[in-house]
């Protein structure tokens, strides 16, 4: 995703699985604590339900929306740790794992995995 955007910006965007269906809209926005990139988003996924982490590294922003990469049912079961709060190291890599980014591409680095804190909150 493009690193330079105001990772504010995302919040109340509508996001879209990678088939086009609608999952909900950008709750929160996390950074990584070492480079302040916007590393994942918590999407609400309706009125009463959860938010679903998802990551924002493969993830688009086409026409104003969020658009990742993952089906609508892998997202929904994605880990549910709350939000609005900082992630522990662990909570991370259990998201890593469940979207199948736990491990780089042979000669490519592993990714990053410094979780950050919740964007606009200083700590």
């Amino acid at each position: 995703m493009q690193t330079d955007i105001d990772p504010r910006s995302l919040i109340g965007r509508k996001a879209f699985d990678r088939l086009g269906a609608k999952i909900g809209t950008v709750d929160e926005v996390y950074l990584d604590d070492a480079t302040g990139v916007p590393e994942w988003a918590a999407v609400r996924t309706g009125l009463f339900t959860r938010d679903a982490f998802v990551p924002l590294e493969p993830s688009e922003l086409v026409d104003g929306s969020l658009v990742i990469p993952f089906d609508r049912a892998l997202i929904k079961d994605a880990p549910d740790f709350g939000v609005g709060r900082h992630l522990s190291p662990e909570q991370e890599l259990q998201l890593y794992r469940h979207y199948g980014l736990d491990s780089a591409a042979p000669g490519s680095p592993a990714p990053d995995r410094d979780f950050g804190r919740l964007a606009g909150h200083e700590e």
